[in-house]
């Protein structure tokens, strides 16, 4: 189990993917299913530039659930596209976590997907619990 840093310094955070010939269909376009997952790895990697992995959390009791996702389809991905998927924390409440999602062409910068996700913070019984303290955004004054 790790310790929990201070608070939460980093709002946003990218990170490049190149989809793999498995996750495309037979025109080797990204299938839908994909986009989720991406942005699950968004958001870890986000957590982790703040100083903490989900295990960490997990094994301190706080587990986080998907309780809503939104997802914008613009332009198809195709495999071996390099993409870059930026993450950031829309909002945080006492027992929920918002997250906004934008992932461009790596080359052009074009809009591939756009979307959101809310999750909840749970204990090991499924209860909603508070978030802790540490993911609390700072107000930008």
């Amino acid at each position: 189990m790790g310790t929990f840093p201070d608070r939460t310094t980093v709002r946003s955070h990218s990170i490049q993917i190149v989809p793999r010939y498995a996750e495309t269909d037979q025109a080797g376009v990204v299938h839908h299913s994909v986009y989720p997952i991406w942005f699950e790895m968004g958001r870890t990697e986000l957590l982790r530039a703040n100083g903490m992995a989900y295990k960490d959390l997990e094994g301190s009791g706080f587990l986080f659930v998907v309780v809503e996702l939104h997802i914008r389809y613009r332009r198809p991905a195709r495999y071996d596209q390099p993409l870059v998927l930026r993450t950031e924390y829309a909002r945080v409440t006492a027992s929920r976590v918002e997250h906004n999602y934008l992932l461009t062409d790596q080359m052009t910068g074009e809009v591939i997907a756009e979307g959101s996700s809310t999750l909840a913070c749970v204990d090991r019984q499924g209860r909603l619990q508070r978030v802790p303290s540490f993911m609390y955004l700072e107000d930008k004054a």
